[in-house]
């Protein structure tokens, strides 16, 4: 039982962790001019802090956003370079959605990097600078900045970070450095390889040289794919591989914000546990389900949705496959929710409460801090039609699962199988379509940072205001989470 006085320490606290994670990750911005800028749709931002240094161009990967990249552009901008990072075509801010053939070299990828080097020249147009140009990509990305600097000849430096390329050869780009996580072994291994085409004896955290080619292949030590970016390794070889490379003396501390975007993430999670103590307490007045009828609410619903998700093509959104996982939520949720009707177990209209608080602290303060510090969570208009039909699927797929789950009071078994079976589900119908589906994959991070982050306030809120609340305002954010984050496609 949490006492009155338990409660407002645990709500001052959170709002003290708030505090301290923004006005660190503020610092790390003082003296950085943030100016938005255009080449042609393509939306942009200009770091610059003091001095003129040689312009670097910064390119997200894919489902990302130039916020994502903003710990390497505050480390370099604090540096005093020139840094402009943007948002591809279909992500963050851009309101071109990506098109061309993702499968060939000469479609999508052409127009990305065509796009890469358009916002170089804009940044080149806007700065003055005419000398070489440092580029750095992540994830997809890496191979978009090769492929540009490799057409460019004013490239002087490329960052491949977790790098996938096969435009690197033993004599191009002659100057790189690669900087992998060092939980992702099947892109160290390409790192590698990247290495010894230079240098056959080399190893990881060398620097080799052949002619005028100079390569470098670094691991970030206790990070993946995503905190790759955050990583203080990451940051200092970045910046000091690019000063070495462009002949720039500046320096300054790395933007080491990953700390603090986890601290400040936490603390608005922390803010709903002492917030939801004050709203009325609501509980259901029927029993949970047993447990036969529990696995059968599982199974069934999700064989099904997985078939059809596999065998019935759906093409109405211009966004990659989150039709089709809006038609796997709206079949396995409402299968769910008929299948719990026919129990004789329907939500209860009350608990209106608790979704004002979850929507307003869950969607609007988190999703507000998102989207300055962490990337893009704020849809530009193209999108709000996409987060509309995705909530047909959220909505139901949600209520059914605070049901199951009997608004947070389940055991951890339940909660964790009803996680499980969304998992499986998607990945059965993958695999029966890898061809059409697999961008469905991508998205499993999507999911489970919301089920730890937002499920977690779910349950607190649902704990007092029964399965309704969370139920409804789950089903709303997850639509908007997915929504902005799948890339905008035109096919």
């Amino acid at each position: 039982m949490i006492t009155r006085a338990r409660r407002w320490a645990v709500l001052g606290l959170a709002v003290l962790a708030a505090l301290i994670a923004v006005a660190q990750l503020e610092r790390y911005r003082a003296g950085i001019t943030l100016t938005p800028f255009s080449a042609g749709t393509t939306p942009a931002t200009l770091y610059q802090g003091a001095g003129d240094g040689p312009l670097v161009v910064i390119a997200h990967g894919f489902a990302g956003s130039r916020q994502l990249m903003e710990a390497l552009s505050l480390t370099l901008a604090g540096a005093g370079f020139r840094v402009a990072a943007f948002d591809f075509e279909g992500h963050g801010k851009n309101p071109v959605p990506m098109s061309g053939d993702v499968t060939v070299i000469e479609g999508t990828t052409a127009r990305l990097v065509d796009e890469t080097t358009r916002v170089t020249a804009a940044a080149r147009a806007m700065t003055g600078y005419d000398g070489p140009v440092g580029l750095v990509g992540h994830s997809m990305a890496s191979d978009i900045v090769i492929r540009a600097g490799l057409r460019d000849p004013s490239t002087g430096a490329i960052v491949a970070i977790s790098m996938y390329s096969e435009a690197v050869t033993a004599d191009a780009p002659e100057n790189l450095l690669i900087v992998t996580g060092a939980w992702e072994p099947p892109l160290r291994r390409v790192g590698l390889e990247a290495l010894q085409l230079v240098d056959p004896d080399a190893q990881e955290n060398q620097t080799v040289q052949s002619g005028n080619v100079l390569r470098r292949a670094v691991v970030s030590p206790y990070v993946e794919h995503l905190g790759v970016l955050y990583s203080p390794t990451t940051l200092a070889e970045t910046r000091d591989w690019l000063r070495t490379a462009l002949n720039h003396a500046g320096t300054s501390e790395p933007a080491a914000t990953g700390p603090w975007v986890l601290l400040l993430m936490g603390a608005l999670v922390l803010l709903i546990r002492p917030v939801s103590r004050l709203l009325p307490l609501q509980r259901p007045s029927l029993e949970p389900i047993g447990t036969r009828p529990f696995v059968m609410a599982l199974i069934v619903p999700g064989l099904i949705a997985a078939t059809v998700t596999a065998f019935v093509p759906v093409a109405f959104l211009p966004v990659l496959v989150a039709d089709a996982l809006a038609l796997h939520l709206a079949v396995m949720g409402g299968l769910q929710l008929a299948y719990l009707a026919w129990l004789g177990h329907r939500p209860r209209w009350q608990g209106w409460a608790g979704i004002a608080v979850l929507l307003i602290l869950g969607l609007v303060v988190f999703g507000l801090a998102m989207d300055r510090y962490v990337a893009s969570f704020l849809p530009t208009p193209e999108r709000l039609a996409v987060i509309a039909v995705l909530a047909l699927g959220t909505l139901p797929f949600m209520l059914a699962d605070a049901m199951l789950s009997d608004a947070g009071h389940a055991r951890l078994w339940r909660r964790l199988a009803l996680r499980a079976a969304l998992f499986i589900s998607l990945t059965l119908a993958i695999l029966v379509d890898p061809e059409r589906l697999f961008f469905i994959a991508l998205i499993f991070p999507v999911l489970l940072l919301f089920y730890l982050v937002h499920g977690l306030m779910g349950r607190w809120i649902g704990q007092r205001s029964g399965p309704l609340a969370p139920g409804v305002s789950l089903g709303l954010i997850l639509a908007w989470a997915l929504g902005v984050s799948f890339p905008m496609f035109a096919g």
